[in-house]
């Protein structure tokens, strides 16, 4: 595919051709405290049963359902209390007629008991407790195995580790994990516009924002990066600078300043590598002359110099490819739903991405664009949590009308729970 001709192809499209490379990392090993994150490399089994035993899940007192029976708010029947355990603790007591032991959650059943009475459920006696109701077999009683039993998978190849699957693997006592190696990314940030951040502006120039928002999203997904500088704008050094990212890093990210040409030499490095371009125009706004190829092995993304075509392009493409490289079960784009608060009048030829805030108010999801929307703004992004996605072929949207968002902050805390 030559990568002069720019014939766009659908953004599913795109994510396909992505992920049907499967270049997958290395699988290694790391320490449960520092796992979270990570893709499990293979399935967690239960080696044994959880609960371990039948136990409570109540502070209140064991005792036999056959002793309850005749209990009815006429005829309270009372109980003797023989012994006292705590969550930790085995009682060595075996419960007979009319008795009882104090239990507190989370602790065994003692033998002879088969029901739980919940504190609140008694009334103080002068030897122990009154009770006014029947209790069932095995009513309020956790039950041996019935969460997971031995064998069974509890944690499944290609998921996320999670707080609670760190909490799973510390169950079974698992202080190392296997997971998927994090891929290391190379960024070069180019373009005879760009000043570095530090930098007094001059005119016609810019300071550099891709590539510290590049590295921002890299460091999202805990992924290693390295920054590169192409010190003279030639052929010769440009392909030096991405021949050296590609020995030593799994991904190669070049994002140009504001221009339209973004990396002018781009083609010709592609041709000298023997890359096989993927794609390089998309059926999308922002982002349209985002190219994609592959090189040895490792992804290449060239994404455009527009700052929010340029996030745009990493949280589609880098994102999935990086969930791709790591093992994951899930690594298409997570979608939902909510209601359009503005209207949103422009014609959509290609597929439409909107910086935009979503808010929960208790009831429903809205989501607002999040500012000024062209190519090229920067601020929009900062006040954004999420992107608007219209199809492409619509003729604009009104205020009301439910769309697809595509959320980009899944830890935002900018929601309104008051019901």
């Amino acid at each position: 595919m030559s990568v002069e001709k720019r014939t766009p192809i659908s953004v599913h499209e795109a994510l396909k051709r992505i992920i049907n490379e499967n270049i997958v990392m290395d699988i290694t090993s790391v320490k449960l405290t520092e796992s979270l994150d990570y893709i499990l490399a293979e399935d967690v089994v239960a080696t044994y049963d959880i609960p371990r035993f039948n136990k409570s899940p109540y502070d209140g007192f064991a005792l036999r359902s056959e002793d309850t029976t005749e209990a009815s708010g006429n005829n309270r029947v009372a109980f003797k209390v023989i012994d006292h355990i705590g969550a930790g603790s085995v009682s060595n007591v075996t419960v007979g007629k009319d008795e009882a032991v104090r239990i507190m959650t989370g602790a065994a059943i003692p033998n002879g008991a088969d029901a739980v009475v919940m504190l609140e459920q008694t009334s103080e006696h002068e030897l122990g407790f009154t009770i006014r109701k029947p209790f069932d077999h095995l009513e309020n009683i956790s039950l041996k195995g019935e969460e997971t039993k031995t064998g069974d998978v509890i944690l499944q190849q290609g998921q996320r580790i999670n707080a609670g699957a760190i909490a799973v693997l510390a169950t079974y006592g698992y202080t190392e994990v296997s997971v998927y190696s994090k891929p290391s990314v190379a960024i070069i940030a180019t373009g005879s516009e760009l000043l570095d951040v530090a930098d007094e502006l001059e005119p016609g120039k810019i300071r550099n924002s891709n590539g510290p928002m590049i590295s921002a999203l890299a460091q999202s997904l805990g992924l290693t990066i390295a920054t590169y500088k192409i010190q003279q704008d030639d052929l010769e050094t440009s392909l030096e600078t991405v021949t050296n990212a590609l020995q030593q890093h799994d991904i190669i990210i070049t994002t140009g300043g504001v221009s339209v040409g973004d990396f002018d030499y781009l083609p010709q490095i592609y041709q000298h590598l023997n890359a096989n371009v993927l794609f390089n125009k998309v059926a999308m706004r922002p982002g349209s002359v985002t190219t994609v190829a592959v090189a040895q092995g490792k992804y290449l993304f060239g994404l455009s110099g527009n700052p929010s075509a340029c996030y745009t392009g990493f949280e589609l493409f880098v994102r999935t490819a990086v969930l791709n490289m790591t093992g994951a079960q899930a690594v298409y784009p997570q979608i939902v739903q909510a209601t359009l608060m503005e209207d949103f009048t422009k014609p959509n030829p290609f597929t439409r991405f909107i910086r935009a805030t979503t808010t929960f108010d208790g009831h429903q999801m809205t989501v607002a664009p999040s500012g000024f929307n062209k190519s090229g703004a920067v601020v929009a992004i900062a006040h954004s949590n999420a992107m608007i996605m219209l199809p492409g072929g619509t003729r604009g949207y009104k205020k009301g009308y439910t769309v697809d968002v595509l959320m980009t902050e899944s830890n935002s805390r900018e929601y309104d729970l008051t019901l």
